[in-house]
């Protein structure tokens, strides 16, 4: 018998949130972004599951060219384009297209020979100031880009700083300050946020990040207000109950004490396995389905329980970390970080385990992680 700690991979609710970008965007073109090992879910198995969007979204040649090799024939995306000019011949022989979004990126381009033709996204800086060509340099480097014969086609998008908060006027100025450099090309603007929450951002293509997992994107409203399912459920079991006396210290440091008697349960999951470290004692955890607060530190392999309302728990009772009947946001905002960062933190030793929306089929089954 195997650690019990996994991730169990809900195909049907990724193809629900998917059916959910459809819903809100039905005239856009959908990159489903898959970078991170698709959120931590396994990069192959998302695309595979979503293999009828329009193209998908990756970080790197790498995560492309794994793509490649596992069958998709879908267009992909380097959102952060290339890195260096000998990185050209890659994405022309496996057909990657490439975010540019600095200048050396463009007289890369320009003095690649011999490549095949790639397409290529202009990244436009329209107020997040991170990456991306300020508005007045884009009309020139649209027509250096046009004259390139290591080019195939162009299109442009942006990326929102704000959207999450619907109350923010930064998004409506980044969509104004978009629309006129568009120049008859097509465009991206709509993040997950911006799917949800801003219509005018749609246009031709939009980018579903941590929606397709399931997790919300929009500060105060939850998943399930959303219509969004998660996909992932990460779980464990008890693998110790113990009674323990009033005033006993549980854990590392000692700084949690028992305020009474109390029996006390430790579950095979901790930062080792993307656990945040960080979670405070009264983080809500699923034993047998009800809410558990957790108790002392997290450690690297383990962590400690309440179960002063679970007195008939007992070694090999299921523990839901999130997932169903549990958000991750919810367990993010108690650690005091966000969903994205607990879905890709979730360690290569969790086997994951898909499954069609009930029961899991085969518990031994995994995708690469």
């Amino acid at each position: 018998m195997s650690r019990p700690a996994r991730a169990l991979l809900d195909a049907q609710a990724l193809r629900h949130n998917l059916q959910q970008v459809r819903r809100h965007a039905p005239r856009s073109k959908v990159m489903a972004v898959v970078k991170a090992n698709a959120y931590g879910h396994g990069l192959s198995w998302a695309a595979k599951i979503l293999e009828d969007v329009d193209a998908f979204g990756v970080a790197s040649v790498e995560e492309g060219m794994e793509l490649r090799a596992a069958g998709v024939t879908r267009p992909i995306c380097l959102l952060e384009g290339f890195f260096g000019a000998d990185e050209i011949p890659l994405l022309g022989r496996h057909q990657l297209a490439a975010t540019i979004h600095e200048q050396s990126q463009l007289q890369a381009l320009e003095s690649a020979s011999g490549a095949a033709p790639i397409a290529v996204w202009v990244k436009i800086d329209t107020g997040m100031h991170r990456i991306g060509f300020a508005p007045e340099e884009v009309p020139g480097v649209l027509a250096r880009l046009k004259a390139c014969t290591a080019v195939a086609e162009i299109r442009v998008m942006s990326h929102f700083a704000n959207a999450d908060n619907k109350f923010d006027s930064t998004t409506q100025s980044q969509i104004e300050r978009f629309m006129p450099l568009c120049q008859g090309l097509e465009g991206s603007l709509a993040n997950s946020a911006g799917i949800l929450a801003w219509p005018d951002s749609h246009l031709d293509w939009v980018r579903p990040g941590i929606m397709l997992y399931g997790a919300s994107p929009l500060i105060g409203r939850h998943a399930r207000d959303l219509d969004l399912m998660p996909v992932m459920t990460l779980q464990s079991a008890l693998i110790a109950v113990h009674r323990r006396r009033k005033g006993e210290a549980v854990g590392y440091g000692g700084d949690w004490l028992c305020p009474e008697d109390m029996t006390v349960g430790v579950a095979a999951v901790g930062y080792g396995d993307g656990y945040p470290r960080h979670a405070p004692p009264g983080t809500p955890v699923l034993v047998n389905g009800r809410r558990t607060p957790l108790i002392g530190r997290v450690s690297m392999d383990m962590i400690t329980l309440d179960l002063r309302a679970q007195p008939e728990a007992k070694v090999g009772d299921p523990v839901v970390l999130w997932g169903t009947g549990l958000p991750v946001d919810e367990v993010a905002a108690q650690a005091g970080t966000i969903s994205y960062e607990l879905l890709c933190h979730v360690a290569e030793r969790i086997p994951r385990v898909p499954f069609e929306g009930g029961a899991v089929t085969d518990t031994n089954a995994r995708t690469s992680p």
